[in-house]
Formats: C-alpha cells, sequence, structure tokens
C-alpha cells in the first residue's frame, strides 16, 4: 500500500507582481503636490492593501493596491518612504480637512 500519490502537483516559480503605472504615477503626484510624503501600508484582507499617504503639509490621502508587496513596490517606485506603523508622529502630522470634519459629524450610530 503507498502512502501517497505519485504525481505531484507542483506550482512553478511565479513573476512577482508588478506595481501597475497609475498607481505609481498616484502616488508620486500627491508626494510632489504635498512636499514629499509618507505611507503606512495596510492589509484589508482579500481587497488587498491600503496605502494611506500623508504629505509633509498634513494633507492625506489613500491608494488601494492589489497586494501588500505591490504596495510597497509602488511606494518604492515613486520615491515615498514607507512607516512600518502609525507613529505618534506621524499622526500629529496629519490635518483632517473641514468636509472630513462635517461628514464624520452627519453619521450617527444605529443598530
Amino acid at each position: 500500500m503507498a502512502d501517497g500519490s505519485d504525481t505531484h502537483m507542483t506550482a512553478g516559480p511565479t513573476a512577482p507582481a508588478q506595481a501597475p503605472g497609475g498607481l505609481v504615477a498616484g502616488i508620486r503626484a500627491f508626494a510632489a503636490g504635498h512636499g514629499g510624503a509618507k505611507a503606512v501600508i495596510e492589509y484589508v484582507g482579500k481587497r488587498g492593501a491600503r496605502i494611506v499617504l500623508v504629505g509633509e503639509d498634513g494633507e492625506w490621502a489613500d491608494q488601494f493596491a492589489d497586494a501588500t508587496d505591490v504596495a510597497r513596490q509602488a511606494c518604492a517606485k515613486a520615491g515615498v518612504e514607507v512607516e512600518n506603523e502609525w507613529e505618534r508622529e506621524l499622526m500629529d502630522q496629519m490635518r483632517p480637512s473641514n468636509d472630513l470634519w462635517r461628514s464624520m459629524g452627519k453619521r450617527s450610530l444605529s443598530r
């Protein structure tokens, strides 16, 4: 009696995911428009990864990538430093817009 199958399914080496040019261009444009930027990459499950960009002027925005490695590669190509986590200094630098405060004020919690 055999202890397993005599045929093996193995996956060949796969090419690393490439960062889309539009994602790199968007990150680069944000950094250029805000005096430079830093990024924090957050894993968001099947959707991929969220790249939160914080400009030197305090403005912030986000982009989405297919995976965290794609997000890191896009930031590297755009010349944006990636922070490992939300540091206090980075959070203090963020300035939410008046529109964001207004939209948060309109939300109500319901069950």
